[in-house]
């Protein structure tokens, strides 16, 4: 994956309503949803949530296929994959690194470098 194809799709995950529907239709499976169940879900109107689809397809996280007169949506599990794949190609210099889910997650200190 290019950086900038990762950026484009880190761009797209970086809004909330986007990231909402993203998350939803990874937990919906392969088979996907309904546009119409997706915006009833997120309490979305149609228009909005066409956009947020949209940009999401434009990245490369969903796939979307017609079934008769309904579009469904799905996560586009390899663009995801891919992604997640650039995030951590070169994670902790090649060591195991596993993170303990227990483990809880040190606070930002604000203005403090880095």
């Amino acid at each position: 994956m290019k950086s900038s194809d990762a950026v484009g799709a880190l761009s797209a995950l970086a809004q909330e309503n986007r990231l909402d529907a993203f998350r939803l239709l990874v937990q919906a499976g392969p088979d996907g949803l309904p546009a119409g169940e997706i915006a009833e879900r997120l309490k979305l109107a149609a228009p909005t949530l066409s956009f947020h689809l949209a940009q999401l397809r434009h990245a490369g996280l969903i796939h979307q296929r017609r079934e008769g007169r309904s579009l469904i949506y799905a996560a586009n599990y390899d663009g995801m994959n891919v992604l997640m794949g650039f995030l951590t190609e070169n994670c902790c210099g090649g060591q195991s690194c596993r993170v303990s889910p227990s483990a809880p997650a040190k606070p930002a200190v604000k203005g403090a470098r880095r």
